[in-house]
């Protein structure tokens, strides 16, 4: 168990902005950070971070809260994981206690598999640098490709025994269940027999952006024709290999701060770069680059440098991964490197300043690269000219932005001397293919949803709940300005001169939330919402016994649930700073700009709600007998209807009616 201490220092010490800024590239938006979501595919930012606060939102996909909920969320860590994981990240000390057997057995499935992960990557790593096997066999492979001791570190690079059964045997020993080495793709069980899926490889532990272990990719060392060069994980829960980059966890902070990407192809590229210092680079693995793993990028930069080997065989087919990366919105340029070297063997033999000087001066951008590959096939073939034009008109129109997509064609126009009203006629045509199959799509989902539907009552579907918005806001009040004091103004009965009761405005000091307690105390009302009216009672008691209010302590008291509802109401006033107003000349009103009369109007137009309920009750009382004694019940509502009338006059303004 971790201490309530320790948990209090890590959300003390955290910063939210610095540990999602790990994961998602965040840009300034006034005193807040947005960035595109990490949790859904999207062109413009919905996602943002409050440093003041110390909360998310992402409002694409509804979820929010602080930076343990948003690891929780990303990276699918348990409460106690995402705590270690920020305490390792912030160097605070943290007891550690071992796994026991009754608690191994209670973990959910994918965290069991995590656990197993986790235990792999150090008996390999522990084997390569502790046996004698390790030593002589992946050790000295390691060093023959030029690499350190502490680069072997801190890639975790490890060695699986050349016996069958090794690794099962010590993870079973250990008190690890079968059926997790099985789904993970450690052990592969037959009917009679388990053995060891990587016997006898030198290991690459694949990681998540947080440092996970996913999975692994095994290199064998012998030259057995019949088994695999490399050897990757199978697919599981934990490990979807179209998701993950190699070298993701190492390069995510550089990544980030040079706002570019290198792309490679193997593992020992990703190494021998980040050994050369230059560590803002990953892998795919060897498979075809997908669109997850280049919104994976995407969150951290919008550039992206494809390296390419100086003879690759597959080099045309390759760069088709390069409309894909168009297609998200990137920009993308290539960089091959002499004839006969690759990643790997040119950083091993030359010197950082040359490397990174290099990559800067051979960079070239994709049209000009696709264009001068392919123009070599073409030569003076004209069909082939025509293909090889319409191929690169093809790329360009993957390009979302039109400005991009309109200087592109004029690059292609001066390169292929050909016409410019050629080539955007060419565009024009994929581009309008393109929307014709989207709206397509479109309709067929439409579709599909109106199918499963289910019938509703079109009144009721744009109907505002007015009671549930207006708690919100008090809920809302109460988290932003509860123990901020203003002066209200009160109306108090006096005796004037000649002996009449009057109505005298008088302006009164009050705490925000001893103002709002006070009136709703008085009507009698209680929150209809079961989490706001929670929230609330929680609210009051917390302020009656807190002289200041400290949003990241007060989070940590609530139930995961409340805090989660917390999050969004706090978190939903910055929407509008998403869409840039002032850019467009259009000023949004700050709330805090008159907190004494937010808070009045919102009580106010509360009661109002509420009395225009009490007199829809009243008149569903009446009778329409014509005997009937109603003047009683009319009489009652006019006197509420007096009240009404009483709040228009203190709002100041005329509003319609709810019903």
């Amino acid at each position: 168990m971790i201490s309530q201490n320790t948990i209090e220092t890590v959300f003390e010490t955290a910063r939210v902005e610095e540990v999602i800024g790990d994961f998602v590239q965040l840009k300034r938006a006034g005193s807040n950070l947005k960035g595109l979501s990490p949790f859904s595919n999207e062109k413009s930012p919905s996602f943002m971070v409050s440093p003041v606060k110390q909360i998310w939102k992402d409002f694409s996909s509804g979820k929010g809260g602080n930076a343990v909920t948003f690891l929780m969320e990303h990276e699918h860590f348990s409460y106690p994981e995402a705590i270690r994981y920020l305490a390792k990240k912030y160097n605070i000390e943290i007891e550690e206690t071992e796994i026991s057997d009754d608690a191994k057995a209670e973990a959910n499935e994918k965290e069991s598999m995590y656990l197993v992960s986790e235990f792999a990557q150090k008996y390999f790593h522990s084997t390569l640098l502790n046996t004698d096997e390790g030593k002589a066999i992946g050790y000295s492979y390691f060093k023959e490709r030029g690499f350190t001791k502490e680069t072997i570190e801190k890639f975790g690079l490890g060695y699986s025994p050349e016996t069958w059964d090794a690794f099962t045997m010590e993870a079973l020993g250990k008190g690890y269940k079968l059926e997790y080495l099985e789904k993970t793709g450690l052990t592969i069980v037959k009917e009679d027999k388990q053995f060891d899926r990587f016997k006898g490889r030198v290991m690459f532990p694949i990681q998540s952006m947080s440092g996970r272990v996913l999975g692994f990719g095994g290199r064998i060392l012998t030259n057995d024709k019949k088994a695999a060069k490399y050897l990757n994980s199978p697919e599981s829960d934990i490990y979807h290999k179209s998701k993950v980059l190699y070298g993701i966890y190492h390069a995510k902070q550089a990544i980030a701060k040079l706002d570019n990407c290198f792309l490679v192809e193997g593992y020992t590229d990703v190494i021998q770069l980040h050994q050369a210092g230059v560590e803002n680079v990953v892998a795919s693995s060897g498979t075809a680059l997908t669109p997850d793993q280049i919104r994976l990028v995407n969150r951290l930069t919008k550039n992206i440098t494809v390296l390419f080997d100086g003879d690759a065989a597959g080099l045309r087919a390759s760069i088709r991964g390069i409309d894909l990366i168009l297609e998200e919105g990137m920009n993308a340029k290539v960089c091959t490197f002499p004839d006969g070297e690759d990643p790997d063997s040119f950083a091993k033999k030359t010197s950082h300043d040359e490397l990174v000087a290099y990559l800067s001066d051979n960079a070239m951008d994709f049209i000009q690269f696709k264009a001068s590959l392919l123009m070599k096939e073409a030569k003076n073939d004209p069909i082939k000219k025509a293909e090889l034009i319409r191929d690169m008109v093809t790329s360009v129109s993957k390009i979302p932005d039109k400005i991009k997509r309109e200087i592109y064609i004029q690059e292609c126009s001066r390169i292929m001397d050909i016409s410019e009203d050629v080539l955007f006629n060419t565009l024009a045509q994929l581009v309008q293919k393109d929307i014709h199959e989207a709206g397509k799509k479109l309709k067929t989902e439409q579709k599909a949803f109106e199918v499963v539907r289910p019938e509703t009552n079109p009144e009721m579907a744009t109907k505002v709940d007015v009671l549930y918005e207006l708690e919100r806001k008090i809920i809302e009040i109460l988290l932003l300005y509860g123990t901020v004091e203003e002066e209200f103004e009160d109306l108090i009965l006096k005796v004037n001169e000649e002996g009449e009761t009057v109505e005298v405005k008088e302006m009164n000091a009050y705490k925000v939330y001893q103002r709002i307690y006070l009136s709703l105390q008085e009507d009698e009302v209680e929150l209809a919402n079961a989490p706001f009216r929670a929230i609330y009672n929680d609210l009051i008691n917390y302020f009656h016994q807190h002289e200041t209010f400290e949003l990241e302590q007060y989070l940590m008291r609530l139930e995961p649930d409340l805090a989660q509802e917390v999050t969004n109401i706090l978190m939903e006033e910055e929407r509008d700073l998403l869409h840039n107003w002032e850019a467009q000349q259009i000023i949004v009103k700050q709330k805090n700009q008159t907190v004494s009369q937010y808070v009045s109007e919102t009580i106010l137009t509360l009661r109002w709600f509420l009395v225009d309920k009490i007199i829809n009750e009243l008149k569903n009382t009446l009778s329409a007998e014509p005997e009937a004694d109603n003047s009683e019940t009319l009489a009652l509502a006019m006197e509420y209807y007096k009240l009404i009338n009483s709040f228009s006059t203190k709002l100041g303004r005329v509003m319609s009616r709810y019903s």
